[in-house]
């Protein structure tokens, strides 16, 4: 069978995505239609342009100009592709040429070898992310309108910290909140809804506001979990989210708690050492085909502990088992276990979130026992 001839100028050409070809000098070799329209121009006002002149004094582009250039370089000596850090991008209007738009772009630069595995051209994929980007803002915003104010409870010192993923266009579904209870009580939550954006921000306030009605009225975590469960089961989306919660109780220096599914509660006794409360385990909100009770456990505490509950992007990284996470906290609330609960949660995110930040949100709360 005789293969078909392609013209791959024409599929280049017809490619949906911004993709543009440099050559090692960093010459526009060829550009497709949807390049030219982010660039900002024609194709024949690009191709044999030598890159560094898209720049002109006072252009706000240069900044992000100067970053493409140096991923070109680098990929050209290391033969790897490379991508620029997401960036703001003023264009054109191609309605109104006078007006610029601000646009948020992800490049990747990708090289391309001729037989003698030389770097012959760089290929340049460019992605308009500006509608992600705008949308994970509307989510991050209703995340936060959705989310307990920092503000005492009773009359016990708590902290708590939410931050997005340092990269990800989506927000994810993490929450967290703290209820005061009848009796010198308190619950304490958090949470992780499964999927991103509008969507799973909508599912976590749901979620949110179910456990904490159901926490006012339960006689304990489990039920409280169980009532949520039948609620989770009606609602699309929330399936498979993990739960944690914990009712302290410091008229009898008990803790107890249950979790669906979620990373178990950290204990710092007041000795520096830190118990993970993992005896009361269940599977995620909705995981099981009918509906069941679900267990809890009790842990005692002294006057001077602290008690953290967290999500996933506190403690799991890529590539690497969780129990690993989970050291670097204990090592981390051991450290600082002599600080107030704000100064505490500060040390933990600056110990456990890497420089760039995660790549998965992470929601944290700390009580002083």
């Amino acid at each position: 069978m005789t293969e078909p001839e392609v013209d791959y100028a024409a599929v280049f050409r017809a490619l949906p995505g911004a993709v543009a070809l440099v050559t090692p000098q960093l010459i526009y070799a060829d550009v497709n239609a949807e390049f030219s329209r982010i660039r900002g121009g024609t194709r024949e006002g690009l191709v044999g342009r030598f890159l560094p002149e898209d720049r002109h004094d006072n252009d706000p582009t240069a900044p992000l100009l100067l970053e493409i250039l140096a991923s070109l370089r680098k990929v050209l000596v290391t033969g790897e592709h490379d991508t620029v850090a997401l960036q703001r991008y003023h264009v054109e209007d191609p309605d109104q040429p006078a007006i610029r738009q601000m646009r948020y772009l992800n490049l990747t630069n990708i090289p391309v070898f001729d037989p003698e595995g030389q770097v012959a051209l760089l290929l340049q994929r460019v992605e308009d992310v500006t509608e992600l980007i705008r949308a994970r803002e509307v989510a991050l915003t209703l995340q936060e309108a959705m989310l307990p104010a920092p503000c005492p409870v009773g009359r016990h010192p708590a902290a708590v910290r939410y931050r997005p993923a340092a990269e990800a266009l989506h927000v994810a579904g993490d929450w967290y909140d703290l209820v005061d209870l009848p009796g010198d009580r308190m619950a304490v939550t958090v949470g992780d809804v499964v999927g991103h954006g509008l969507s799973a921000a909508g599912v976590m306030g749901q979620l949110r506001s179910a456990l904490t009605a159901a926490s006012l009225v339960a006689e304990g975590p489990a039920r409280a979990l169980e009532v949520l469960g039948l609620y989770a089961r009606t609602i699309d989306g929330a399936e498979n989210a993990t739960v944690a919660t914990a009712f302290i109780d410091w008229q009898t220096g008990t803790i107890t708690y249950s979790s669906a599914g979620h990373p178990p509660p950290a204990l710092l006794q007041t000795n520096g050492a830190v118990e993970f409360l993992d005896q009361a385990t269940d599977p995620p909100l909705g995981a099981r085909p009918q509906h069941a009770s679900r267990i809890q456990a009790a842990a005692a505490f002294h006057e001077g502990a602290a008690l953290a509950l967290y999500t996933d992007g506190l403690v799991e990284r890529r590539r690497e088992d969780i129990d690993t996470g989970l050291a670097r906290l204990s090592d981390s609330l051991t450290r600082h276990q002599a600080e107030a609960p704000e100064a505490l949660a500060d040390a933990v995110l600056t110990d456990l979130l890497p420089p760039g930040g995660a790549t998965d949100d992470t929601a944290l709360i700390i009580v002083r026992l």
